[in-house]
């Protein structure tokens, strides 16, 4: 009663494990609030796992039990065999290339004035959604290199080192002394003298795909101890305009067409027709068949095609790198900001140079980093989609199929949900040890 009363008869104060807040216990107000988000995830997320669970085990109505039938279309199909075989290609390549590049763009911007902007550039891709990068690589990887930027730039390193023939399409017209050779060439019917000046007229070139060099034909007379003659554009627009066989005022030579000089089948002398189309051959050539070589006439380099077959999965993979080495490199970077920078200094002044203090120190100590950056991406292209529809043609989309998409196919174009709802689960079977993977690593960092 004394100590009620010198509290001023009010109740005496709960004790701390009994303390309630104004709505009730503390675990249902904690309930309360956890309520929306339990109901979203058991809507969005519990119910449709379930739902793929028990549907993958019926067939194709939905009305008969299958058993294990559409798991089995999973190993026997060849769909979906080529589409695990690449999601195999994309886990191994597209995590491990993009940690890498990250892991560089991270170290080597630390040492630039510039580094902020670089990494600013190389993270902004991460800015554009998977649809428009995938409209963006459609267009980079187009075949005419005149649209796509690969082949653009492919067909000038190519052509820099290998200039491709201007005279395509070229090919004899009538009354021409030339005649089909084996392989793609051009020889002439009879042997030539010396002192012969030999008309070599040729058509097919389009006026605008001329060597800009090109100039006014001209069949030079022949001169004692040598072969001479001309290889031209033998045509003038106009009916009943020119002359066949002989060079007009309007057309132009051949700049650069090989010319070769064979006897019993072998080169004895060989030239090149200068501007205006004029050619002159040593007295070897007397007696020889004048051939024109199938490399005048090989088809111009157009690059490679990215997008078919054999290079479609390793150009979409090139893709998705591309949008994603600025995440790896943003986070290994932060990892890079925390490594003491004593270990490094005290690396160098024992003697390492930088390639071992990156190979022995910072790599090491980054390890756990590296580990993280490359389970998310792993995670990630396991679900990859978008890219892949989006940029692979019809033709060889096959050939770049992978578990998502086959699953978008198998569910809607080819109207077998239960197959599809095979291929969820066992992405996400696939997708699980990853996760648990990961979330013990970051709970093993938290730790300590």
């Amino acid at each position: 009663m004394t100590s009620a009363t010198a509290a001023g008869g009010g109740p005496s104060p709960a004790a701390p494990g009994s303390r309630k807040s104004v709505t009730g216990t503390r675990r249902t107000v904690a309930a309360l609030f956890l309520l929306p988000a339990l109901v979203l995830l058991g809507a969005l997320v519990v119910y449709p796992i379930g739902y793929s669970v028990v549907r993958s085990f019926y067939d194709q109505s939905g009305d008969g039990f299958a058993g294990f039938d559409n798991y089995q279309a999973l190993f026997t199909d060849d769909g979906i065999r080529t589409a695990l075989k690449n999601n195999v290609i994309w886990v191994v390549f597209a995590p491990t290339v993009a940690t890498a590049l990250g892991l560089i763009f991270a170290v080597l911007t630390e040492r630039v004035r510039w580094g902020t902007a670089f990494k600013l550039i190389v993270f902004m891709p991460m800015a554009i959604s998977m649809l428009a990068a995938g409209i963006i690589f459609r267009l980079v990887y187009d075949q005419d290199p005149d649209k796509g930027v690969a082949n653009a730039v492919w067909v000038g390193v190519h052509d820099t080192f290998a200039q491709s023939s201007a005279f395509s399409k070229a090919h004899p017209g009538r009354n021409s002394p030339l005649v089909p050779e084996k392989g793609g060439a051009f020889i002439t019917e009879a042997p030539v003298r010396m002192g012969d000046s030999v008309a070599l007229p040729l058509v097919g070139v389009a006026p605008d795909l001329l060597p800009d060099d090109a100039e006014r034909a001209v069949l030079p007379a022949g001169k004692l101890g040598e072969v001479t003659g001309s290889t031209w554009q033998d045509f003038t627009r106009g009916e009943g305009v020119g002359r066949l066989g002989l060079p007009d005022a309007s057309e132009v030579g051949y700049p650069g067409m090989r010319i070769e000089a064979v006897k019993d089948g072998e080169v004895v002398a060989s030239t090149t027709a200068a501007a205006d189309g004029s050619f002159t051959l040593p007295a070897a050539a007397d007696g020889a068949r004048l051939r024109l070589p199938a490399s005048n006439f090989q088809e111009a380099y157009s690059g490679l095609d990215w997008l078919g077959p054999a290079l479609v999965t390793p150009a979409i993979i090139g893709s998705y790198i591309w949008m994603w080495a600025g995440f790896a490199m943003v986070l290994i970077a932060a990892g890079l900001a925390s490594v003491p920078r004593e270990l490094m200094e005290a690396a160098r002044v024992d003697g390492a140079n930088e390639w071992q203090v990156f190979r022995r120190v910072t790599v090491p100590l980054l390890a756990p980093v590296l580990a993280v950056v490359a389970v998310t991406l792993m995670i990630n292209v396991l679900k990859v989609f978008d890219l892949v529809f989006i940029i692979a043609p019809g033709s060889s989309q096959d050939d770049a199929n992978v578990l998502a998409l086959e699953l978008y196919r198998k569910g809607f174009s080819e109207d077998q949900p239960g197959v599809a709802s095979a291929i969820a689960v066992f992405l996400l079977l696939l997708v699980i040890p990853v996760m648990w993977f990961n979330v013990r690593r970051l709970r093993r960092e938290v730790r300590r």
